[in-house]
């Protein structure tokens, strides 16, 4: 598997046939390895909260297999700013969002978390 950050592609080329073309997946952001939570947060959720606070609905969808970092990637350590995940970061956003308007704005937050694991709601 390699990434192209620029391009935002994934190429996957099978271990033994070295001889056929990588598959390629493009994207709207390919985060490698060495990605922090920060970089996720900017770059795939927080525009999508900021239209939240414009008076759109949103939704961010972690879908993929068992392992591979949605949990970690969608909650993070919440006591660790560093570490923090995209939930932890959208609520501390809308909160200063809701901190900062003005006294005569009325604000209602409804937000729904949903995990499905093993077929199990």
């Amino acid at each position: 598997v390699e990434l192209d950050t620029e391009l935002k592609q994934v190429y996957v080329t099978k271990p033994d046939d070295g001889e056929q073309r990588p598959k390629t997946f493009t994207f709207d952001s390919v985060f490698p390895p060495s990605s922090t939570q920060e970089m996720v947060w900017e770059l795939s959720a927080k525009h999508i909260v900021d239209s939240v606070l414009e008076g759109y609905n949103g939704t961010i969808f972690a879908y993929g297999q068992t392992g591979t970092g949605k949990t970690f990637t969608m909650e993070g350590v919440v006591d660790d700013e560093k570490l923090r995940g995209i939930m932890p970061h959208a609520f501390h956003h809308i909160m200063e969002a809701v901190e900062g308007a003005a006294s005569n704005t009325e604000f209602l937050v409804r937000v729904s978390f949903l995990e499905i694991y093993n077929d199990q709601v």
